[in-house]
């Protein structure tokens, strides 16, 4: 993490309350100074407006929020050094590319506002356009030259507002890599908001997910894939099948539990505290499709019939419904192992401890009815 503790971004008790509804409700949040932070979530979860009250654009209902020792709750967005990159670019048309760059430090009185907007523009490998008008530029080049001109002035704070939303696949692709890059390069804070889980996986150090104006989680991307807390958090960030699980006993190391009456095991330490009800969860590529017969000791399995085969290139998705009329997700590698046939029955198998564990009592997630229907 570049820089000390004094710049982080910090949000505490933020609440934005509309006349009936609430948009943001009660969370704490500290953004490390220098961090690629993600905020992830459906639409109308509260990620722009927590991030128009970080830039100023609307004021918190309660809570406050600071940058290092700098209370700027109440500070106008002006005051304030934070700037924003939209979808839209919002480029000054009949200004070249340079003057577009260079408009805030000359706003400013800048006396070198030149070298600076030219460092900026390299930065972001346009230094060859300076001289272009913005309507003779891609949308992607746009949004570099959008992105230089928010770093030119160092903010302490980036805030990016689906930057990528308006960019073909290819390019949006492309284009995180390249904004990782940036932001290790100028080492600011980067706020990015995002519903595309695969984006925020990309791109940042430290994801939150946020569903109706509460924060889920908030960790690192491998965290929170692996160890999702919700089972709102398990299916927003890729793919879970989710097994309905009593606990049976629990040992130093194992715990046994029934899964429609199947005996399946997981390591002790993964069971939230005190539950009995559970979800054990699995995702899609950690279960193998194996051969009758060969099943290894220790793998938990189960039974089934191929009712859909997906080719997706590198890998191959197939549905397989259980006995009790659920059907399970799995995504095996193409890589030169047979494929399972439509209709034919599998025996699948995955390693205990590649499972999560979490609270089904707890976790009234209509997300969770969705997955298991029974």
């Amino acid at each position: 993490m570049a820089g000390h503790a004094s710049g982080d971004l910090v949000l505490s008790g933020v609440s934005r309350v509309y006349d009936t509804f609430t948009a943001v409700d009660n969370i704490d949040l500290v953004i490390p100074q220098g961090s690629f932070f993600a905020l992830l979530g459906p639409s109308g979860c509260g990620k722009t407006t927590t991030l128009r009250m970080v830039a100023g654009l609307e004021q918190p209902t309660a809570g406050t929020i600071s940058i290092g020792d700098h209370d700027i709750t109440a500070t106008k967005p002006y005051q304030r050094n934070v700037n924003t990159v939209f979808q839209n670019y919002a480029l000054f048309p009949h200004l070249d590319i340079l003057d577009n760059v260079a408009f805030g430090l000359r706003q400013r009185g800048v006396k070198d506002w030149k070298p600076k907007a030219m460092e900026a523009l390299e930065l972001v490998e346009l230094a060859h356009v300076a001289k272009k008008k913005p309507t003779q530029l891609s949308g992607g080049m746009q949004q570099r030259v959008a992105l230089a001109r928010a770093v030119v002035n160092r903010p302490d704070v980036l805030l990016l507002d689906e930057p990528l939303g308006a960019l073909d696949l290819k390019l949006r692709r492309q284009m995180q890599i390249e904004l990782k890059r940036i932001q290790q390069e100028v080492g600011l804070t980067f706020v990015h908001v995002t519903h595309d889980q695969e984006e925020a996986m990309t791109m940042a150090d430290t994801i939150a997910v946020m569903n109706a104006g509460k924060l889920q989680q908030v960790g690192d991307p491998g965290t929170l894939y692996e160890k999702p807390e919700s089972t709102f958090a398990a299916n927003f960030l890729g793919q879970s099948n989710l097994l309905r699980a009593t606990v049976k006993g629990v040992s130093a190391e194992i715990a046994s539990l029934d899964v429609h009456g199947i005996p399946m095991t997981v390591p002790a330490a993964s069971l939230p505290g005190g539950a009995s009800e559970l979800w054990l969860g699995i995702r899609p590529e950690k279960v193998r499709i194996i051969s009758e017969g060969t099943e290894a000791a220790g793998l938990n399995t189960l039974r089934g019939e191929v009712t859909d085969v997906s080719f997706l290139g590198v890998a191959t998705q197939y549905l397989i419904a259980m006995p009790w009329g659920r059907e399970l997700t799995v995504v095996q590698q193409n890589d030169g192992m047979p494929r399972a046939a439509l209709g034919s029955n599998v025996c699948l198998g995955w390693v205990p401890a590649n499972s999560f564990v979490l609270d089904a009592s707890q976790d009234a997630d209509a997300g969770a009815q969705l997955v298991e229907d029974e």
